[in-house]
């Protein structure tokens, strides 16, 4: 029971349960093969190292409370209006700063089954209500989100494509999807993998929120740029919804070598370019290596993949986890994401995609 004589969250806050980042290390191993995070193997560019240690000659100025380098950057790579982008601490940032500014106590935020778990954090911390709408074959389904909205309906977040499934929406079903909700409800498009799809039906929200007054798309340096550690992300909305969240955004929220990184890091071309050619090479390689071990996998348009193992004691995800991490090896445990008997694989350096392959076919091997 609360202690009435110290100070109190208010009502809700209680009930969130923590995000837990993937692991980083395991005791006894000093170099680990993490595979935990999707963290891109090739690391940022050259051009985004050598722009952050530049910065690190002036750490004594404020840095430039809009970004401007920075938007410039991303406005110039898209073909989109900077004064429409906001720049954040990691898109994490912004979709809680959303949050926070459209939903009021009572209010409901939609998201899928295995959506992910910052959507149902940033809603009730806003003091609103996460409602969950059932997926398909482990992907977004158009119809069962309709279904759940009310009138009390504000946000409705939608990663395309999904962390940790792997499975996306074609734009068409995005479409479908923003026409079916009421006009005052905020689709949130969180496209944090979206370098990376290959699919011609596939489109990242750019379209959407350039054509309407009720989208937003969310996207992150962390992934396929590199950027993880400098937390950077932005967010391409309506100019209505940019200027509520630069009310509410802090006023030097972004760090000055992280907008020197991140503008450096969009406009290489060429290293993203090589991100993408690595993941496509090694994604469908692991795929294929794990369906040849007999494991369940979910086809991915991303940089990792979600397995499936067997309904086991011996073979189970928390047995394989356990193996793994014997071996030197960390991938993600699903169970908070609702999907206990697997785990999400990164896609990592084409030795490391090696390793787990072989841990994993002697840990099938044990009886």
């Amino acid at each position: 029971m609360a202690d009435a004589r110290i100070p109190q969250p208010r009502n809700g806050i209680l009930d969130i349960s923590a995000y837990v980042p993937g692991g980083h290390a395991i005791e006894g191993h000093a170099n680990p093969i993490v595979l935990s995070a999707n963290e891109t193997p090739l690391g940022p560019s050259q051009a985004a190292r050598d722009a952050f240690r530049r910065s690190a000659e002036t750490l004594e100025r404020y840095p430039d409370g809009s970004a401007h380098d920075l938007r410039e950057a991303i406005a110039e790579v898209y073909g989109i209006a900077a004064d429409r982008i906001v720049c954040g601490a990691g898109s994490d940032e912004l979709l809680n700063l959303l949050a926070q500014s459209y939903l009021s106590a009572g209010d409901e935020a939609i998201y899928t089954e295995h959506g992910f778990l910052v959507y149902k954090i940033a809603t009730m911390a806003a003091g609103g209500k996460p409602v969950v709408a059932p997926e398909k074959d482990l992907a977004a389904d158009v119809g069962a989100i309709l279904a759940k909205q009310t009138d009390r309906t504000k946000i409705v977040f939608l990663a395309n494509p999904n962390n940790p499934t792997g499975t996306y929406l074609p734009f068409s079903e995005v479409r479908r999807l923003r026409a079916g909700l009421r006009s005052d409800v905020l689709l949130v498009l969180d496209a944090a993998y979206g370098e990376y799809v290959r699919r011609n039906d596939y489109e990242s929200g750019l379209e959407l929120v350039a054509t309407t007054e009720n989208t937003v798309m969310t996207r992150t340096f962390s992934k396929i740029h590199g950027l993880a550690a400098l937390r950077i992300g932005w967010a391409y909305c309506p100019r209505g919804v940019a200027e509520v969240l630069n009310r509410v955004r802090g006023p030097f929220n972004v760090s000055a070598p992280a907008i020197a990184a991140a503008a450096a890091a969009i406009r290489d071309r060429g290293h993203v370019d090589a991100a993408k050619a690595h993941n496509d090479e090694w994604l469908a390689w692991t795929t294929g290596e794990l369906k040849r071990l007999g494991l369940g996998v979910t086809d991915s348009v991303g940089n990792f993949v979600l397995i499936h193992f067997p309904d086991d004691q011996t073979h189970s995800a928390k047995a394989a986890d356990r193996f793994l991490n014997s071996r030197g090896i960390i991938l993600r445990s699903t169970a908070s994401y609702g999907l206990g008997n697997a785990l999400r694989m990164t896609i990592g350096t084409g030795a490391d995609n090696k390793t787990v392959i072989a841990a994993l076919e002697d840990f099938l091997r044990q009886t």
